[in-house]
């Protein structure tokens, strides 16, 4: 049997070394069941410990764990890596805000509370992206899809569950925050002709 220092070694290689958050279950898989899952929770709560004075730490999210770089570093790591993080439009944001507060939602239920018709690029784009997924059909004629978020929403956005999502007022205050396009003058009248 490890001694808890070899087994907290093993789990930070499997961390570090993995592009993607690592389940409870796969880390157990590392010790083929040795250690149960309290021992091994107790094991990340000391990691998280020992990492807590450096500049990456490690975070429990909807996936699993993952060593991640603290939020107060990104400004001088985007120097390094200056790539543009894709741009989303403020109807590809109001539908995934829907789709996250109000899953599962039809397309038809987006279309009634944003008052707008949902173009099929908007839920391509999200589901392209791997924010949201059909999680079934609604049971009415047609069979609407129903769309739901997904884990890689959650993992992405740095959260353990959909109850971490800020609350929806905040999500409205932060829309409106977002600069509207400014609207079209008309020309000024051409006095008429005496």
């Amino acid at each position: 049997m490890l001694n808890p220092t070899e087994a907290k070694r093993i789990i930070e290689a499997a961390l570090l070394a993995s592009p993607e958050p690592v389940s409870l279950a796969d880390l157990k898989r590392l010790f083929e069941d040795q250690i149960g899952a309290d021992t091994l929770r107790r094991l990340l709560g000391e990691l998280r410990e020992e990492w807590s004075g450096r500049a990456i730490e490690l975070v429990n999210l909807a996936g699993g764990w993952r060593f991640q770089t603290k939020p107060e570093f990104q400004p001088f790591l985007e120097r390094l890596n200056p790539e543009k993080l894709p741009r989303y439009s403020r109807a590809v944001m109001e539908t995934l805000a829907i789709i996250a507060y109000r899953q599962p939602v039809s397309r038809g239920d987006i279309e009634d509370i944003r008052g707008v018709v949902v173009s099929a690029q908007i839920i391509q784009t999200l589901e392209s992206r791997g924010w949201i997924d059909v999680v079934g059909h609604r049971d009415t004629p047609g069979r609407p899809a129903l769309y739901a978020t997904t884990q890689t929403f959650l993992n992405d956005l740095g959260l353990l569950s959909l109850q971490e999502l800020p609350p929806l007022d905040e999500v409205a205050r932060t829309l409106e925050l977002e600069p509207s396009p400014a609207p079209a003058q008309a020309a000024p009248a051409q006095p008429a002709a005496e």
